[in-house]
C-alpha cells in the first residue's frame, strides 16, 4: 500500500474536519501530536486532549474551513483558510493559517495564526 503525500493528509484531515467526523479527523494525527499556537503557547498534546478541543467546535452547527490556498514543501503543507464559526456573538468567520508537520503519514505537529473574528450581517 503506497503512503499518502503530506498533502493528502491534510486534505482528508480537512475534510473529515468539514464532515465533523472526530474519529476520521483524529486518524489523520499521530498519537502524541502537538497544537500550538504559531509560535507559541501548546493548544493541545495528544489524541485525549486534541478530541477535547475540537468537539465543541463540532458541536457548532456552521462550522466550516474553506480552503483559499495551500502550500507544499516536502513535509510542511500551510495552508489559508476561511473558517465560519458560531461565535457566542454570532456567526462569522475567521482566517487561520494552518502549519502543519506530516511524518510517517500522520499530523505530528501543526501550529495556527488565527485572524481576527468578522461578524456576519443578518441579511446581507
Amino acid at each position: 500500500m503506497q503512503s499518502l503525500s503530506p498533502a493528502d493528509v491534510i486534505q482528508r484531515q480537512l475534510d473529515a474536519y468539514n464532515a465533523k467526523n472526530v474519529d476520521a479527523w483524529l486518524a489523520t494525527y499521530a498519537a502524541d501530536a502537538q497544537q500550538f499556537t504559531l509560535h507559541g503557547e501548546l493548544l493541545a498534546a495528544g489524541h485525549a486532549a486534541i478530541r477535547s478541543r475540537v468537539l465543541s467546535r463540532f458541536a457548532e452547527p456552521d462550522l466550516y474551513a474553506k480552503l483559499l490556498q495551500r502550500t507544499v514543501m516536502g513535509p510542511i503543507v500551510v495552508d489559508y483558510e476561511r473558517i465560519t464559526r458560531n461565535f457566542p456573538e454570532g456567526k462569522g468567520t475567521v482566517e487561520m493559517l494552518c502549519v502543519y508537520e506530516v511524518a510517517d503519514g500522520l499530523i505530528q505537529k501543526v501550529s495556527f495564526a488565527f485572524g481576527e473574528p468578522l461578524l456576519m450581517v443578518p441579511g446581507a
